[in-house]
């Protein structure tokens, strides 16, 4: 076995431990566009758009719903079909009156004119990742 020395050593740690300490985003950082409706909520929508294969939907965008500690939705009806995901956090979620906790990873969907308002009561940033199926 090679013997290392000190000098050497110590870049390697410092490599591992730079290495270790990166950590991907949540939300992506180019080709987007950014909204504030609400305090503390911003809407990112993504460029583009793709051609759907589902029946009865066109194309298929991305959002993200980016939300700080204590803020809130005001609840407007859905303008389409989607499949929500929380990417990060956790939200309270009132849908049509059914209420849940919306922890990171849970994916659930609205139709259109759905209902619903979000919460963030935890004191992290919150990401709801949004799939529009569009007509």
């Amino acid at each position: 076995m090679n013997k290392i020395d000190r000098r050497a050593a110590l870049g390697i740690g410092l490599a591992a431990a730079s290495a270790a300490m990166v950590k991907p985003t949540a939300a992506q950082t180019a080709g987007y566009k950014d909204t504030t409706p609400w305090p503390g909520v911003v809407i990112r929508e993504y460029d583009g758009g793709t051609p759907s294969i589902i029946p009865g939907f066109k194309t298929v965008s991305m959002r993200d719903i980016i939300m700080q500690p204590g803020s809130k939705t005001m609840g407007p009806p859905m303008m389409n079909a989607m499949v929500c995901h929380i990417t990060e956090g956790e939200l309270r979620v009132d849908q049509e009156g059914k209420t849940f906790t919306a922890k990171k990873n849970y994916v659930w969907t609205c139709d259109k004119d759905t209902k619903e308002q979000s919460y963030n009561d935890g004191n992290v940033v919150a990401i709801m990742r949004i799939t529009d199926l569009k007509a």
